[in-house]
C-alpha cells in the first residue's frame, strides 16, 4: 500500500483529456472511429491519427498510433496550469513511480507533459498546454445521427480496488458511486473531477488493464441512429452489449469493440455531482439493476476481456491477480449474480454520506 501522507501536493486536474490507443491495423481504425462513430479528424500521419469529437476545443479526444501489440499507451489528464505538470512529476516520483518529461509534448498538439507508470500500474499524462482547433459544437453542417460530443472516461480493471481508490482520492479523485457487500466488500467504484458521475471507473480483476474508454453524446436516440447505422452497414458484429440503461451512473450505453478488441462505450445522461456534500451512492452487489437498469445479462466478454497498458518504454505491463480472494471467488466483473436483494428491501442502492 502506497502511503500518500508525506507526498507533496498533488496536481490540480481538470478532467481526462485524451486517450493513446496502440492498434495493428490504422486504416481499419480510421473506419470504425471516423466512417462509424464519426469522430473528426484534427490530424494523419502515415502512422497516427488525431481524432476529437465535435464540441472538443483541444486538438484531440483519441490518438491511435500503429503498433505490433493493441494496448493504451497512455491515459492523459489535463491539469489546470503549467505548474500542475511540475506538481504532477514531483508527486510521482515521490511515489517512486517511473516519471518521464517532455517539454515538447509526447504527442502532437500537447506541448508540456509527464508520463508515469502510477501506482497501479496505468501510463498517466499529465498535460495543460494543448493546441485549440475549431470547436464544432456551432457547425451544424458537419453534424451526422449519432454524433459524440465529448470524451466522458475511462474504466480501468485492477487487482487491488482499495489501493486504487485511495491512490486516486489522493489526488483529488471523489467517489461518486460504489458497489458493495454486506461484509464491506467493494466490487467496483466511480470517481470524478469534473462534475459528472466519472472520469475514471474502477473494477476489480486481473490487471493492470483499460476496460473501456467512453464517449458522450447528447441523447439516448443519438446511441440509437450508431445503432441503426451499424445494422444498415451490416456492421452489427462491432456491439457487444446494449444498448440499455445502467443503473450506476443512470447513463443509457452502448459498448463496441474496434477492430483490435478496444472496447468503446457510447455513453449518455448521467447527472450533475459538483456539490461539496454530493452524495455517494452506494449499490448492492446481488442487485443485478446496477450495471443493466433493465436487468438484462451481461455478456461474459464484458467481465474477462479488456485491453494490456503499456509502459514508458512501450511493453506490456504484466497483469496481476486480482487481491482480494473473497471477492474474486464470488464475482466475474462484479456481476455473477442472479437478482437478489434482502429481504425488506425496496431498492437496490442506498445514499450514503459523500466520501
Amino acid at each position: 500500500m502506497i502511503n500518500t501522507a508525506m507526498i507533496n501536493t498533488a496536481p490540480d486536474i481538470l478532467r481526462c483529456g485524451y486517450v493513446e490507443l496502440v492498434v495493428s491495423d490504422l486504416a481499419a481504425a480510421r473506419e470504425f472511429y471516423v466512417d462509424l462513430l464519426g469522430l473528426v479528424i484534427t490530424k494523419e500521419t502515415p502512422d497516427t491519427l488525431y481524432l476529437r469529437t465535435l464540441e472538443e476545443f483541444i486538438h484531440h479526444n483519441l490518438v491511435l498510433r500503429a503498433g505490433p501489440v493493441p494496448a493504451a499507451a497512455a491515459i492523459a489528464f489535463r491539469v489546470r496550469t503549467p505548474e500542475d505538470v511540475d506538481l504532477a512529476e514531483a508527486h510521482y516520483r515521490d511515489l517512486g513511480c517511473p516519471t518521464r518529461r517532455a517539454a515538447g509534448g509526447f504527442v502532437d498538439g500537447v506541448g508540456d507533459a509527464v508520463r508515469v507508470v502510477d501506482p497501479l500500474g496505468f501510463p498517466y499524462e499529465f498535460f495543460h498546454q494543448v493546441e485549440h482547433v475549431e470547436r464544432l459544437t456551432w457547425r451544424y453542417d458537419l453534424h451526422r445521427t449519432g454524433s459524440l460530443a465529448r470524451l466522458d472516461h475511462v474504466n480501468q480493471v485492477t487487482p487491488d480496488l482499495p489501493a486504487g481508490i485511495a491512490y486516486l482520492e489522493g489526488i483529488g479523485f471523489r467517489v461518486t458511486e460504489d458497489i458493495r457487500d454486506s461484509d464491506g466488500v467493494t466490487y467496483a467504484a466511480w470517481l470524478r473531477r469534473k462534475p459528472t458521475v466519472h472520469d475514471v471507473a474502477l473494477t476489480g480483476g486481473d490487471g493492470p488493464r483499460l476496460h473501456h474508454v467512453a464517449f458522450a453524446a447528447h441523447e439516448s436516440h443519438q446511441i440509437l441512429a450508431v445503432c441503426d447505422r451499424l445494422g444498415a452497414l451490416r456492421r452489427s458484429d462491432c456491439i457487444e452489449r446494449g444498448p440499455g440503461r445502467h443503473g450506476v451512473s443512470n447513463a443509457f450505453y452502448l459498448y463496441l469493440r474496434d477492430p483490435d478488441g478496444h472496447r468503446v462505450e457510447l455513453y449518455t445522461q448521467d447527472y450533475y455531482t459538483g456539490d461539496p456534500d454530493n452524495p455517494v451512492v452506494t449499490w448492492d452487489v446481488h442487485d443485478n439493476q446496477r450495471r443493466d437498469w433493465w436487468g438484462n445479462p451481461v455478456v461474459p466478454s464484458w467481465y474477462a476481456e479488456a485491453s494490456a497498458v503499456l509502459d514508458l518504454d512501450g511493453n506490456p505491463v504484466p497483469n496481476r491477480p486480482r487481491a482480494d480472494p473473497a471477492e474474486a471467488a464470488v464475482t466475474i466483473g462484479a456481476d455473477g449474480f442472479s437478482y437478489t436483494r434482502a429481504e425488506g428491501e425496496e431498492r437496490g442502492f442506498k445514499l450514503g454520506d459523500q466520501v
